[in-house]
């Protein structure tokens, strides 16, 4: 990935619980509250136009969140905006800081992600077959459907990204899958997850 903006010291961060940015994937995000508002207004006036999607965590905030830029947006009947965030990297959190501003903004780190501003990553141990296969069960038991045919003709991180963002795993989960070292890493916790809800895991305590 060409950047054609430095990497900011500072951004805004955009709290959402159970919604993750996964590197070079796109989140679109409905925003009607008046701070968020403000937010996307601000935004597009700078040169790297980045919000950070983050959880919330406790009382505060996950370690590592995931920055995207705005591609896109559009303005609703009603005011509200629809946009479109770009992944570019993810980042950890050092200190949100006081200000003005009726958002969030932080002071983050990107150092530890410098791979996310490469081309796509590949993963040599992708059994789609099996992948597949696992997750038509799941998508039954949950009584969700998929677009095979894109699933099937979709590069390995689009696949693996794009299942780790939409399907209904709980926060601390959908981090895990977000801070996931490399895509091979991200695909084996993915079917642990697939595995383990399949099994009836939902309904039990995680052993830690």
């Amino acid at each position: 990935m060409v950047l054609r903006f430095d990497l900011p010291d500072r951004i805004p961060l955009f709290p959402l619980p159970g919604a993750v940015l996964m590197p070079r994937a796109r989140l679109p995000l409905h925003l009607f509250e008046p701070r968020y508002l403000q937010m996307l207004d601000d935004t597009l006036k700078t040169d790297h136009r980045l919000i950070g999607m983050i959880q919330p965590e406790g009382d505060g905030l996950s370690a590592i969140g995931c920055a995207g830029r705005v591609v896109a947006f559009s303005e609703t009947g009603d005011g509200r905006m629809m946009i479109s965030l770009g992944a570019v990297s993810r980042f950890r959190l050092q200190e949100v800081e006081e200000g003005f501003a009726p958002y969030l903004q932080a002071r983050v780190d990107w150092s530890s992600f410098a791979r996310d501003l490469g081309g796509p990553e590949q993963d040599p141990g992708l059994d789609r077959k099996a992948l597949f296969s696992l997750l038509d069960r799941y998508m039954q038991t949950q009584e969700l459907s998929t677009d095979w045919d894109a699933a099937a003709e979709a590069e390995d991180e689009l696949l693996i990204n794009s299942l780790s963002m939409m399907l209904p795993f709980g926060p601390g989960d959908k981090q895990a899958l977000l801070e996931s070292p490399t895509l091979s890493d991200r695909r084996e916790l993915l079917v642990g997850l697939i595995e383990f809800a399949l099994h009836g895991g939902e309904n039990e305590e995680r052993l830690q």
